[in-house]
């Protein structure tokens, strides 16, 4: 028997399933693998060019998220949170929810072309788009590719809401777009902080910025007058839910003034990506880990069910909630996202109308 193999370094994922969409299936065993292994340490990351998009945004019809309508110019993840649950969706391109999802990044470059074209439509009616709501907008790649901030040129000309949830500090980059936004009253930033812990946050999501540079990232959003958010999510049972206090008061003190909480979901092949994660750094843990989430989840490793999805149900949830209820009060954090004003919209002239005022008389 080979020797044991390190989790591939920089990423999240120890595995690569197969989807649920493959016709077979292909396993390979940590202790079986060679020393050359086609899992390499830190494979690299290739950029896809997403070209069958033709409309961004995605109406929400749950009643579990906070938000109208929703875009990511993503699909996929560098940052490689292991527990991440919009790994499910890489499966329906016929990829991995593994090193895939964070390896291999569908990028829409006409994003911010095809959402003009969309909110210049006679019929568009404004409500605030949702930002990070999958996959997160300011991952590794937008330093390169800028598509976040062409879409936030668009709409901050056009005077159309939006909110962001990001784990990065690269959203300091757009920060001048984000408080022109805000000052009237059509912007809000939400900094997801998971743990506190340096050597942790490195290992469960290894390439989304340090905890201490999100909380820069929060204060820094704070002082130039967007309204800011802390998200104390996910909250993992036996793994970093004993912070959650922790978590709030050094978000609050960075100068949050709204926080949320969400327990961790697992959907589809994402149990196992994460259950694998934890037999490789936290295996002393890893039994009682997934035991609480099944109780905390009616006996399952996950559950999609409207209403209890985002927060799950019993005991456990019940004194996890109730000490969220209480942190929020001793620390004058609302659990209200603001409403945006989407009374200032000003539609963009369609493209045959631009092309129009050029036109030979």
């Amino acid at each position: 028997m080979g020797q044991r193999q390190e989790p591939p370094k920089g990423r999240g994922a120890t595995v690569n399933p197969a989807g649920r969409f493959e016709p077979r299936r292909v396993e390979a065993v940590w202790d079986d693998l060679p020393s050359d292994d086609d899992v390499s340490p830190n494979p690299a990351t290739t950029i896809l060019v997403d070209d069958k998009a033709r409309t961004m945004l995605t109406r929400n019809d749950s009643p579990d998220v906070p938000c109208d309508g929703s875009l990511n110019p993503y699909r996929g993840c560098e940052h490689g949170c292991a527990y991440c649950f919009a790994r499910a969706s890489h499966p329906f391109l016929n990829m991995s929810a593994g090193l895939d999802f964070e390896t291999k990044i569908f990028a829409k470059p006409e994003a911010a072309a095809l959402l003009r074209r969309e909110i210049s439509k006679a019929g568009y009616k404004c409500a605030s788009i949702a930002f990070g709501t999958n996959t997160d907008p300011y991952q590794p790649i937008e330093r390169k590719l800028r598509i976040m901030r062409g879409i936030l040129e668009l709409l901050v000309a056009h005077e159309h809401p939006f909110s962001v949830v990001t784990k990065s500090a690269l959203i300091l980059r757009d920060l001048d777009l984000i408080a022109a936004a805000a000052a009237r009253g059509q912007a809000a930033a939400f900094l997801s902080v998971t743990t506190l812990d340096a050597d942790l946050a490195s290992r469960l999501e290894p390439r989304a910025a340090a905890p201490h540079r999100r909380l820069a990232a929060l204060r820094a959003l704070a002082e130039a007058g967007v309204p800011c958010g802390v998200l104390a999510s996910p909250m993992i049972p036996g793994l970093n839910d004993r912070e959650l206090e922790r978590i709030l008061a050094a978000g609050a003190e960075a100068g949050a003034k709204i926080a949320g909480m969400i327990l961790v979901r697992l959907p589809h092949e994402v149990k196992e990506v994460f259950t694998s994660w934890l037999e490789a750094h936290e295996p002393s843990r890893a039994g009682k880990i997934l035991s609480l989430i099944k109780q905390a989840r009616g006996g399952k490793l996950n559950d999609p069910s409207f209403g209890t999805r985002m927060t799950g149900r019993g005991p456990y949830v019940a004194m996890l909630g109730r000490r969220f209820e209480v942190a929020c009060a001793r620390l004058r954090l609302s659990r209200d996202r603001p409403r945006l004003d989407t009374s200032r919209f000003k539609r963009p002239a369609a493209a045959g109308a631009q092309r129009s005022l050029f036109a030979t008389p």
